[in-house]
């Protein structure tokens, strides 16, 4: 949209207009001016305008007062128009591509490609009527070229002197043969129409020159009957409206199929005022767009507008409402000195009008094709500086296709759609960039505010609906599904647009109306850090597990939230500033491919204790930090001897218990369920820790999913053998119900701390018992190394870097409970679809070493389990 809102990408298609090739180097044409470039070319189409909606046939249905309430309004419509186009448009350098330039620069790629072609039928249907017009022109006056005759006799129920129109099958054939020369006119390149452009403005002027000049020496009856001259009598007998029906060719006919009224009469006037865009279309041509597109627009709307005031206060005071009906050319009939000279400049105006329109439509939608946003386009894409022949053929093919129609009357309502929907989109683009109001919108043209453009815009739209709704309702489904198709299957383009802009004000508006105050647990939304950094190494070009993202969308309801994966490259920043570039990017394609919703961050640390330290105090703004931490148990630490883990495992857990952040580690991660793999069995949750509910919400997010729909949840209560486990289990059935959830409660007595350790009378399995042996031998023989190195160094035990007290009796106990938990969900839950379990914080003082024993031992020959622990909030409600 503009030079400093967005950085155009560069596209062939700039400046093709006004390029020509000498060898191999291309030389720009004469750039057109503020004159030849905008007003000249707004100017160009009127008399045709007036002619081809029969401007005085509109006066004699409307009368005086309602054809000018007529003009005003659209003139109103299209003033606003311009001065949104004005605004944007002196935002900086304008390419090629006229209104879609600008609007897809505002609106963004979707809506850009789905109004500007829109605004591409507009124009090739607009250059059949035009075409339709020169036509009907020419054959009435020339009528013996006509191949068939049409004959009309009643007009108001009176017998009349046969009234001749031109039969539909010669406009038919006459328009399909000057399409066709029009467009080898227009194969020979934009060069050779501005050569020609200047032979249509002199028949233009002269004709509106005429046709006033005998406005003024008409006399009673004089040229023709009908004829008053300016009379005061004609004008109050024309000031009230008399709608009639019509045959298809506009004659009043009392047994007539068409019915006109006012919003009928909108329809058939608004192409009159559709000239505004004339300099847009041509801004690859322009000078200076920033200066000649407001000036050249905003006086040729002005100019047509005072003239079409004018000409409906002459019209009306001129003739008698007969002949203002039934005369097809009066503009000819009264032109002075003799009617030929009105029906050249009709001819030609009309024609030339059709060649612009030949001329740009295919442009546009070359221009549309250039972008590369649609891939269904690209057959019209053309080089720099090169013709679009095959863009031209097909708006042939549209226009030859809507002069086959043969009436006029039926192709305006289409026209004045798609032109609509172009004003309401430029009126749109102004408004939201006015209510934004970005540090780059600083047009140079100051005479807009947000509240003209959003009138101009409602206006359209109220246009729309009083010509047709029907017609409305088509053009805007139309529109809706090119940008539905557009969105689907269009290429992604950031243009810096509106919406992108509307969007980041929209969240940090959010961002500061949630405030640095706790959320309400009615409102809290899980927002994982997903730690991709793994324990060990994944596969080349594979930047985090497979799983992660899969187990992350499980986190949401219905997609609904946002996660953040995160990974650290150890090394120094500076040295390492690109590769976490690429890094970055690929983790952000990977969250893409897995359609999970969320963003990829890269942090460079010299270790990965430091990073995730830095990442968990800073990440995340206000009240969007991530309030969970999710990250893979790391099961090979043992098998592959690497002996670090323990010491950053530990330290990651302590940092997110102090920066209060809930923790999930997953085991058990390479057999997590896809979306596509059906999960039966049971959802069992250990509940041991008061955790804010977060096991509980997990468990049926779980549930929200497909994958997990056919599971059932089952809570599992650990109470000491001589508590009152009935009074515990219906205890915990009531708070189940109250937070709305439900789930089977099992409550399970576990012996006390006093009981023997040696395995005699637990009852424990096999398997349990030899890993809890094997971990007793491990620790025993891990503290005897401390105090042998203790003893040789002369100092207190060492581990981890820091000074460590050992109670030998509470890691007994330590690894007994850990014993006794991991028989219980062994014994209950070996056929369940997934556990969790409270996670247990290290202890104080206990190697980190001793604390990866415990959790060993808590894991085993469990498949699937997610170690939870909460935070010092509540994340579930009991009131809704």
């Amino acid at each position: 949209m503009t030079g400093e809102q967005v950085a155009a990408p560069s596209s062939p298609r700039d400046g093709e207009d006004i390029s020509i090739t000498h060898g191999h180097r291309k030389t720009p044409d004469l750039k057109l001016g503020t004159m030849m470039g905008v007003f000249v070319p707004c100017l160009q189409n009127i008399l045709g305008i007036i002619y081809y909606i029969r401007f005085s046939w509109i006066v004699g249905m409307g009368g005086i007062a309602e054809s000018l309430a007529l003009v005003s309004f659209c003139g109103l419509c299209t003033f606003l128009t311009a001065m949104s186009l004005s605004a944007i448009a002196t935002n900086g350098a304008m390419k090629g591509g006229g209104p879609y330039y600008l609007i897809g620069r505002a609106l963004g790629p979707e809506v850009g490609v789905s109004i500007g072609l829109c605004f591409f039928l507009g124009n090739a249907i607009a250059g059949a009527m035009y075409v339709l017009g020169a036509v009907e022109t020419f054959l009435k006056a020339v009528p013996a070229a006509g191949i068939f005759r049409e004959t009309i006799t009643k007009v108001n129920g009176t017998v009349v002197p046969p009234i001749e129109s031109p039969s539909s099958h010669d406009l038919q054939i006459y328009g399909i043969v000057i399409t066709i020369i029009l467009c080898f006119i227009v194969f020979g390149g934009v060069k050779m129409i501005n050569r020609v452009a200047p032979a249509f403005l002199i028949p233009v002027l002269l004709s509106i020159f005429c046709i006033f000049v005998g406005i003024m020496l008409c006399r009673n009856n004089d040229p023709v009957e009908g004829i008053t001259g300016l009379s005061l009598s004609t004008f109050r007998d024309n000031w009230s409206s008399d709608y009639q029906n019509t045959n298809n060719a506009g004659i009043p006919d009392p047994e007539g199929k068409v019915e006109w009224n006012f919003n009928a009469m909108v329809g058939l006037f608004f192409p009159a005022v559709t000239g505004i865009m004339a300099g847009s279309n041509r801004s690859a041509s322009l000078k200076d767009t920033q200066r000649s597109i407001p000036i050249g627009t905003l006086a040729a709307t002005l100019t047509t507008s005072a003239l079409y005031v004018v000409s409906v206060l002459l019209f009306g005071a001129l003739a008698t409402r007969r002949t203002l009906l039934t005369d097809r050319l009066l503009t000819a009939t009264v032109a002075w000195p003799f009617p030929a000279v009105i029906y050249v400049g009709i001819v030609l105006s009309t024609l030339g009008a059709a060649l612009q329109s030949l001329t740009g439509a295919p442009r546009l939608l070359a221009a549309i094709a250039n972008d590369d946003i649609l891939p269904i386009l690209n057959y019209f894409k053309v080089a720099d500086g090169s013709e679009p022949y095959i863009a031209t053929l097909f708006t042939a093919f549209i226009c030859i296709g809507c002069v086959v129609i043969g009436n006029l009357d039926l192709i305006t309502p289409t026209i004045t759609m798609f032109f609509l929907l172009c004003y309401a989109g430029v009126n749109l683009s102004c408004f939201l960039l006015d209510l934004l109001d970005a540090p780059s919108w600083r047009p140079r043209w100051k005479f807009h505010h947000w509240s003209l453009s959003l009138l101009g815009a409602s206006l359209c739209v109220v246009i729309m609906f009083l010509i047709s709704w029907s017609f409305t309702v088509v053009s805007l489904a139309l529109a809706s599904l090119i940008y539905y198709y557009v969105s689907i299957k269009g290429k992604a383009g950031d243009w810096g647009d509106g919406f992108k802009s509307a969007y980041f004000q929209l969240a940090l508006r959010s961002l500061r109306s949630l405030g640095a105050s706790q959320v309400h647990p009615k409102n809290w939304y899980p927002i994982p850090l997903i730690f991709c950094r793994p324990w060990g190494k994944l596969p080349e070009n594979v930047p985090c597990h497979p799983k992660l993202a899969d187990f992350a969308n499980c986190m949401k309801k219905k997609g609904r939230g946002m996660s953040i994966f995160v990974s650290i490259l150890d090394g120094d920043y500076h040295e390492c500033a690109e590769d976490a570039k690429a890094a970055c990017k690929q983790l952000g394609t990977y969250i893409d491919y897995k359609n999970c919703e969320g963003v990829a961050e890269i942090v460079v640390a010299p270790s990965m204790s430091e990073g995730f330290r830095g990442i968990v105090q800073t990440m995340g703004l206000g009240n969007l930090k991530p309030n969970i931490v999710v990250m893979r148990y790391p099961e090979i630490w043992r098998r592959e001897n690497l002996t670090e883990i323990p010491t950053t495992f530990v330290g990651i857990i302590n940092d997110c218990i102090v920066a209060n952040k809930a923790v999930v580690i997953v085991k058990g991660l390479d057999e997590w369920p896809n979306e596509y793999q059906r999960q039966y069995g049971t959802i069992d949750l250990y509940w041991i820790v008061r955790d804010g509910g977060l096991m509980l919400l997990l468990s049926q997010l779980l549930l929200t999913k497909e994958s997990f729909e056919s599971c059932k949840i089952q809570v599992f209560c650990i109470a000491e053998e001589d508590s009152n486990a009935e009074e515990l289990k219906a205890d915990v059935k009531k708070f189940l119900y109250d937070l709305r959830m439900q789930a089977e409660v099992i409550v399970v007595t576990m012996k006390s701390w006093d009981v023997n350790v040696d395995g005699s009378g637990g009852g424990q399995p096999d398997e349990s018992f030899d890993a809890f042996n094997a971990a007793q031998g491990r620790i025993a023989d891990y503290l005897s190394e401390m105090k042998e190195v203790a003893r040789r160094e002369g100092r207190p035990l060492m581990a981890d870097g820091k000074t460590v007290v050992v109670d030998e009796q509470q890691v007994e106990k330590f690894l007994y409970t850990t014993l006794k938990l991991n028989s219980t969900i062994l014994r209950y839950s070996r056929m369940a679809a997934v556990v969790l379990v409270s996670l247990p914080p290290p202890p104080l003082n206990h190697p980190a070493y001793f604390y990866m024993e415990y959790m060993d031992l808590l894991v085993e020959n469990v498949p699937r389990l997610l170690m939870v622990r909460g935070y010092r909030r509540d994340v579930v409600t009991l009131f809704t």
